[in-house]
């Protein structure tokens, strides 16, 4: 059986081969092309597998634009691997933009083939007219937010609810380190821009922190060892006293007191590892504008949106400012119970995106799919 998958971002190129490995498990023979990352590439073992996340990980709408011709030729490129290959379905992990695109192209193109898509695009928070096309388009989504699978499922679109992979993960370190008295962390992205944008509010609200309370630490988690050298220039321009590691993250979450989260799938990892925090966002004016005519939910962050209510704080854009920023750490920083109140409350709404064996239960719900599919055709010719 061979099956294309299609990744276009470093978190969805390690969700692509964790479910690659659970699929091999359960179809021996299955094969593997597409494109994503290296984990996945090295699952494939396919001469033509495309390792481009390097270039596909973009973030807002300027750099979308900026890319168009690469994003066309990529586009392209896969259509005429799938007309040439014909494989029996194609997994679309993540990266809704470019991925929607795709299963609306092979639909139109009436390819035989199944299409998957693995992780919801969040359109009910921007765009749930575009839910009813996704029905036509595709015939599984296998979806980690629970209250996924009645939107998707009302459209007539078959709906899996498989548990969040990272939550599962990550709830399973949680007691193993121990919080450390007023340390202060801070998370702003993984990606460049984010950290451009976002590292300078954080460290002059921690400067502030630190000036009002000596005994407070900071510290800070950069995802590369180029952000974090972009991190420590910026970092010594104000003279902040601050101590930065690389691809330490989780471990910063479990001992931090408090922490400022980018916004994204970091303050998921936050509170499924118990840190208090709160989330901070700023992104270039364009992308700001067209995101809040977009948007259709109250808040921004998962743990919020999961809650129904703001359990964490957000500083968006203009509001994010080092005194607001600054203030919000130092009463965490300072009153111990109301840190202990808020990592129970960020935990129990990631607890309730646990499943055990999530990338098994999507496999489990991609190979009964496929089955069932070749059973018709076994059926139909004979």
């Amino acid at each position: 059986m061979k099956i294309a998958l299609v990744a276009g971002e470093a978190s969805g190129d390690a969700h692509g081969a964790a479910l690659m490995e659970e699929l091999q498990k359960k179809l021996p023979n299955i094969t593997f092309s597409g494109a994503g990352g290296p984990k996945m590439e090295a699952i494939s073992l396919h001469k033509g597998f495309d390792d481009w996340i390097a270039e596909a990980g973009v973030v807002g709408l300027w750099d979308v634009i900026k890319k168009y011709g690469y994003f066309r030729k990529k586009f392209s490129a896969l259509l005429k691997q799938l007309e040439e290959e014909k494989p029996e379905a194609i997994i679309l992990i993540d990266y809704a933009g470019f991925n929607l695109r795709l299963a609306k192209a092979i639909r139109r193109r009436k390819l035989p083939l199944k299409i998957i898509k693995y992780i919801s695009p969040q359109v009910w928070a921007w765009n749930r007219r575009r839910i009813p096309e996704m029905a036509r388009n595709l015939d599984l989504m296998i979806c980690i937010f629970p209250f996924e699978e009645k939107v998707y499922e009302a459209s007539g679109l078959l709906t899996n609810f498989s548990g969040h992979p990272l939550v599962e993960k990550l709830m399973a370190l949680q007691p193993k380190l121990e919080r450390e008295e007023r340390l202060l962390g801070l998370f702003p992205g993984s990606r460049s821009r984010e950290v451009h944008h976002i590292f300078p509010v954080m460290a002059a609200a921690a400067k502030r922190v630190i000036a009002e309370n000596s005994t407070v630490r900071c510290e800070a988690a950069a995802a590369t060892a180029a952000h974090a050298q972009e991190m420590k220039t910026m970092a010594s321009k104000i003279h902040l006293p601050i101590t930065i590691t690389v691809g330490q993250a989780h471990s910063l979450m479990q001992r931090a007191t408090f922490g400022l989260v980018c916004s994204g799938t970091a303050t998921l990892e936050a509170a499924a590892l118990g840190l208090p925090y709160a989330l901070v966002y700023k992104a270039t004016p364009l992308t700001a504008i067209v995101a809040r005519a977009l948007i259709k939910v109250p808040y921004l962050g998962i743990i919020n949106i999961l809650a129904g209510r703001p359990v964490v704080k957000e500083f968006l854009q203009g509001a994010a400012t080092p005194q607001a920023l600054a203030q919000e750490a130092s009463h965490f920083l300072e009153h111990q119970d109301a840190a202990l109140q808020l990592s129970r409350d960020v935990m129990a709404v990631a607890a309730t995106l646990r499943s055990e064996g999530a990338y098994e239960k999507a496999a489990e719900a991609i190979t009964k799919e496929l089955i069932a599919t070749k059973e018709h055709k076994d059926h139909t010719k004979n």
